[in-house]
C-alpha cells in the first residue's frame, strides 16, 4: 500500500482577459480577482448586438459618450450599468456603487463591486471606464 501527499490548495485559474499570451507563449491565465475584474469590463465594453450568440449582452455604455453631457446622462449611464451588471454578473458580484462624472466632454463611470465569494469587505473592488468623443 503507498502513502499519498495532502494534496496542496491551488487557487482557481481563469483565462484571462483580454486573450493574450504569457511569456512561455501560452494562454495567459488569472486569478479571481482579476477574472472577475476582465468580465466586469466586458459587461462594460460590449454593446449590445455585439455578439452573435447573446445579443442583448452588455451594457451600451459605449454609445453614451456622444450624447449630451448632463444629469439625464448621469442617471441613465447608471441605470444601465447597474442594471446589465446585475444580469449578467448577478451570480458572481454585488454591485456596491456606480458614480457617473460628466464634465464637459468626458464621461468616467466608476463602478464599486464586491465579489461574492469575499470573506470581508476589504475586498471591494473598482473598476473605472472614461472616455471623451
Amino acid at each position: 500500500m503507498t502513502e499519498t501527499s495532502p494534496r496542496r490548495y491551488t487557487a482557481p485559474r481563469h483565462v484571462g482577459f483580454p486573450l493574450r499570451l504569457d511569456l512561455r507563449g501560452r494562454t495567459a491565465l488569472a486569478d479571481d480577482p482579476a477574472w472577475v475584474a476582465g468580465l466586469v469590463e466586458q459587461v462594460l465594453f460590449t454593446a449590445p448586438g455585439e455578439r452573435v450568440n447573446r445579443p442583448d449582452f452588455g451594457s451600451g455604455v459605449g454609445r453614451l459618450v456622444f450624447a449630451p453631457s448632463d444629469d439625464a446622462l448621469a442617471t441613465t449611464t447608471r441605470a444601465l450599468v447597474q442594471g446589465a451588471l446585475q444580469q449578467w454578473l448577478g451570480d458572481l458580484v454585488r454591485v456596491e456603487d456606480v458614480r457617473v462624472t460628466s464634465a464637459d466632454s468626458r464621461i468616467e463611470v466608476v463602478v464599486e463591486y464586491l465579489p461574492l465569494h469575499a470573506t470581508s469587505p476589504e475586498q471591494r473592488r473598482s473598476v473605472t471606464v472614461g472616455g471623451t468623443p
